[in-house]
């Protein structure tokens, strides 16, 4: 069955979007890359104890990984087809490519010059970094004794050393493949000989020295140090270590008839996709970059220099050292209050009234404990479950199993396309099937994003239908440091809207009628369009008129368009835009009332919330306000399945509009503004400092207290007058 039809006005925003170029819209790839740039300022910031310094370095190197394997090899393969298709802001691939490289190779000097900095620092803390010209100078003669048995017993055994030469050509390099290369020359008859040795995938980075002193040696050194255990008889003439990241994306064929077939080759492919990356070790032999460069470059890969240490993601293993004084306090998420005031019964509490959970200040456990008594309760009768990323914790899974299990109907929409998660998925939906649990994989060419679960229960002689929408996803680990929120229930309407959206993906029943929820790719543009108007109208008409949009990127043509027209219509409004935004704001005529921040923090913004003034300033009790799982771009819009709420009970109403929004507009110790030109000015705290992570670390939520609000004198809102002054270029 083919899908349904997508409205026809989305199919290419670009369409109908006047006067794009680089006046109007900043690049995508380059705004990324200036994302991770402020990832990377964070590992400079004092504020944060060392080892979070460190593992904000690791996120910026996983991050740049990541972005090389999709994004630029994505470009890349536009460029090799000589395809014209041109970025918003008017360039074609070879222009992004050129601008993404020098970016991407300044960002790669800066890790370097952050890692040596860190290097030193940790070093005055206890903990220390060795390579292997300094190993001998670092260690005592025991330690080097017990480094070389280490390397014989647990390192040597799974080494596979391979020669280079006409008769055995240049092996396979898997993607984030790791290897050092040798010039040795033979003693016997000083024959020159060129090895190769791979370090395997599974085997840890980083051997760590034992004794109570945190010393650390990465494996390519152990192998560059001991390589006379490895190739006996041979002079070592040269070594360098390279890494290699190949094209990762998974394209989707339209008429792949099985899925799932379809994506366990795909991944397969995608450890043998073409280099799009090749990093030498700073100083490498000139001979060996010259046969690496044409061995793996082969014209196509972007080379570049890494610095003593390739693969800056692998840091992150340094920070598991048990030093509490370099990290973060430890944080205790709470639990919902009104939760425990119904005995733990979650559809006691939600039937009584929607709760908004905060995640990660409040516990993910909530909701566990809601799927946990779906399963457990005989009156359930029926469970639906979107996943997209449940992650490798089978808490969620097991939960769906244990219902299916009890005799009830369960079905699970699990999302094959989520990007470095399909092969779990894919072992998850194994697991769920043989339990039960009717399986659907959802749209071929659309990637079911939204985040919903929806319980169906007996209650007398009727059924009541409970529902959690989230802005993140169904993973407790990630739900520990992504800002998410989860909403729960009961109102018969959004429960009808629920299953008709469930229906659309599993069945592809057209909705009809659906009276609080908005989805894409069928009507969310257009409802969030009319919202926007709406505010134009009110602005044209004299009245107050103001948006506020927290996101994780924005980047759909036509949306910012409006948000230009609502400027110039005298709409004020305020975007917290965490990565990507392609947004001018601040330029006169075209965007002098739009102002954009980036907060980048101990957590990881990743809730999506919209308000909308309706003809008052903001914040205000009659304000539109909606939760969503999309971000403001066009796959989001029209190739993806989404979903957008309304928040109509007062409380949680006050809670996300007075509490997590404004809380994060007035933030100024962690937050970075958007100029004109492009560039992000860190805030200034003055002499009013708010952070709002440690805000809501220390305040609790408002729909969650039960009657510890209800004995409270009044709801605590903030004030926007902490906001300090912004500026733009």
């Amino acid at each position: 069955m083919s899908r349904p039809a997508a409205p026809a006005d989305i199919d290419d925003p670009a369409l109908f979007t006047p006067g794009s170029g680089a006046d109007r819209f900043f690049n995508r790839e380059l705004s990324w890359l200036g994302f991770n740039r402020r990832v990377l300022e964070e590992a400079c910031n004092p504020a944060h104890p060392l080892l979070e310094r460190l593992r904000f370095l690791a996120i910026s190197g996983s991050n740049l990984d990541e972005f090389f394997m999709v994004r630029v090899a994505g470009l890349k393969g536009q460029q090799m087809q000589e395809a014209d298709r041109l970025s918003v802001d008017g360039l074609n691939s070879s222009q992004q490519l050129a601008a993404i490289i020098a970016e991407a190779d300044a960002l790669v000097e800066s890790q370097r010059i952050v890692w040596r900095a860190l290097r030193g620092l940790l070093a005055e803390t206890g903990i220390t970094v060795l390579s292997s010209r300094t190993i001998d100078e670092a260690v005592t003669a025991e330690e080097l004794a017990w480094l070389e048995t280490h390397f014989r017993e647990q390192i040597f055994p799974i080494l596979t050393p391979q020669a280079l030469d006409p008769a055995h050509p240049f092996p396979f390099m898997p993607n984030k493949g790791l290897a050092v290369m040798f010039d040795l020359v033979r003693e016997a008859d000083g024959e020159p000989v060129r090895e190769l040795v791979m370090l395997p995938a599974p085997m840890p980075r980083f051997v760590r020295l034992p004794g109570e002193a945190a010393r650390y040696v990465a494996v390519e050194s152990l192998v560059k140090r001991f390589s006379a255990l490895v190739f006996p008889g041979y002079r070592k003439v040269g070594a360098a270590e390279f890494r290699v990241l190949r094209d990762s994306d998974i394209e989707i064929e339209e008429e792949a008839e099985d899925l799932v077939r379809h994506f366990a080759n795909a991944i397969k492919r995608r450890r043998r996709g073409r280099v799009i990356r090749l990093e030498l070790e700073s100083g490498m032999p000139e001979v060996l970059g010259d046969v690496l460069r044409g061995e793996l470059g082969g014209g196509d890969a972007f080379v570049t220099e890494g610095g003593a240490f390739l693969g800056v993601g692998a840091l992150e293993a340094i920070v598991d050292e048990d030093r509490p004084d370099l990290k973060f306090p430890p944080y205790s998420p709470r639990f919902p209050e009104r939760i425990r005031e119904y005995g733990g019964d979650c559809f006691a509490a939600i039937r009584a009234k929607d709760i908004v959970v905060h995640h990660p200040y409040e516990s993910f456990d909530v909701v566990l404990a809601f799927l946990r008594q779906a399963a457990s309760d005989p009156d359930v009768v029926a469970i639906k479950q979107t996943l997209y990323r449940a992650g490798k914790q089978p808490a969620v899974i097991n939960a769906l199993i244990a219902a299916a299990e009890a005799g009830k109907s369960v079905t699970a929409v699990v999302e094959l396309k989520a990007r470095f998660d399909e092969e779990q998925n894919m072992l998850w939906a194994s697991a769920l099937e043989r339990a039960g649990v009717q399986v659907v994989y959802g749209f071929i060419d659309w990637k079911t994003h939204a985040k919903i679960s929806l319980v169906v229960r007996r209650e007398g002689t009727e059924y009541r239908t409970y529902c959690h929408f989230g802005t993140g996803n169904y993973h407790p680990i990630t739900a520990r440091i992504y800002t998410d929120l989860s909403f729960f229930t009961a109102d018969p309407r959004i429960g009808r809207d629920a299953a008709q959206m469930f229906n659309y993906v599993t069945g592809y029943v057209e909705p009809t009628d659906m009276e609080l929820l908005s989805m894409s790719p069928r009507n969310l543009r257009a409802t969030l369009v009319e919202l926007i108007d709406a505010e134009i109208a009110l602005a044209r008409g004299g009245k107050p008129a103001t948006i506020w949009a927290k996101m994780n990127s924005l980047v759909d043509p036509a949306i910012i368009e409006k948000l230009y027209e609502a400027n110039n219509a005298g709409v004020e409004i305020d975007l917290v835009v965490r990565g990507i935004c392609c947004l001018k704001p601040g330029v006169p005529d075209m965007s002098e009332h739009i102002r954009v921040k980036s907060v980048i923090g101990r957590f990881l913004e990743h809730s999506r919330i919209w308000a909308f003034g309706n003809g008052r300033v903001l914040p205000n009790d009659g304000a539109k306000l909606f939760i969503s799982s999309a971000d403001w771009m066009p796959r989001n819009f029209d190739r993806r399945v989404e979903y957008m709420l309304p928040i109509l009970n007062p409380t949680v109403h006050d809670q996300v509009l007075d509490q997590v929004l404004v809380a994060n507009l007035i933030d100024n110790e962690q937050s970075w503004d958007l100029q004109s030109d492009g560039s992000y000015v860190r805030a200034s705290p003055g002499d009013r400092p708010f952070n709002l992570h440690r805000y809501f670390m220390t305040n609790p939520s408002l729909s969650g207290r039960g009657a510890a609000l209800a004995q409270s004198d009044a709801v605590p809102k903030l004030s926007l007058r902490r906001r300090t002054a912004r500026t733009s270029g």
